[in-house]
């Protein structure tokens, strides 16, 4: 039987999940925190650590416990600086196509984890990081943060989703721009065309993060994944087949106990207890 929602569940108390090389990931109350941790080459991505996010948003999936996520980087000059340019030297065609796949498929397990993932983007979000940053639910930038898909100077194109997210975040024109010229652009600039949520000092970067998960976590978890679904899924086809899956969401959310105590509280003028069915 799931235990309702209280407020002592969004207290802090903390579990460690899969052992991983280039990733810290600590679960506590309702938030899973992942952590890339590759300072010194300012959180680059190669292929374990690839691998570590896999690893670690596929626990956060799995854990009915955890009611959304934090993606964030150590230190204070990067999220995410892009690839590990020293790994990607040296791939071939194939290698590339592959590595590009895998990244991909990361992605989109984050874009589709079904619960909300912020992106605490705490320093440089270029290439890779700019385009895992776009994979998640929302983006929170401090202030000096840099953005940008600077790929082309290197000879290639964004692998990770770049060319597909980032205009449906800031329009093709937009995207375009940075893509094709390799740009990088502010945090406040990123805010202007809608790359971010929300520019916010460092001091308050994790602790807005939380507010908003812990908003979130308030709500109905039924409700909470069949609106992410809705909205990933009517993205990616005509509006009227996006509002048919949206009827179809509303019947399902409609049928769900979380749904009865969610309208029962309300007409009783009291805190809803979801127990997430």
């Amino acid at each position: 039987m799931t235990s309702p929602i209280t407020t002592s569940a969004l207290e802090p108390s903390s579990t460690t999940g899969p052992n991983l090389e280039n990733v810290l990931y600590e679960k506590k109350g309702l938030i899973a925190y992942v952590t890339v941790d590759r300072p010194k080459v300012l959180n680059a991505l190669n292929t374990s650590t690839w691998a570590d996010l896999k690893a670690a948003f596929e626990d956060a999936k799995a854990d009915t416990s955890v009611r959304g996520v934090i993606l964030t980087g150590t230190g204070d000059k990067a999220f995410i600086a892009g690839a590990d340019i020293g790994e990607l030297a040296h791939l071939n065609a194939y290698e590339a196509e592959e590595s590009s796949r895998f990244g991909q498929g990361v992605l989109d397990l984050i874009e589709n984890l079904g619960k909300p993932v912020i992106a605490a983007i705490n320093g440089f979000a270029l290439g890779g990081g700019c385009e895992t940053a776009m994979a998640c639910t929302m983006r929170i930038s401090v202030e000096h943060a840099r953005f940008g898909q600077p790929e082309v100077k290197l000879g290639l194109l964004p692998g990770g989703g770049g060319t597909q997210r980032l205009p449906r975040l800031v329009g093709k024109g937009r995207a375009l721009q940075l893509i094709l010229t390799g740009e990088t652009i502010s945090a406040q600039e990123a805010y202007r065309i809608g790359l971010v949520n929300e520019v916010v000092s460092a001091d308050s970067l994790i602790g807005r993060a939380e507010t908003i998960l812990k908003q979130v976590a308030a709500n109905a978890p039924i409700a909470v994944k069949f609106s992410l679904d809705a909205a990933n899924k009517g993205m990616e086809t005509s509006q009227s087949a996006g509002l048919a899956l949206e009827a179809a969401y509303f019947g399902i959310c409609a049928a769900s106990e979380d749904k009865m105590e969610g309208t029962s509280a309300f007409l009783e003028k009291r805190a809803p207890e979801f127990r997430g069915r």
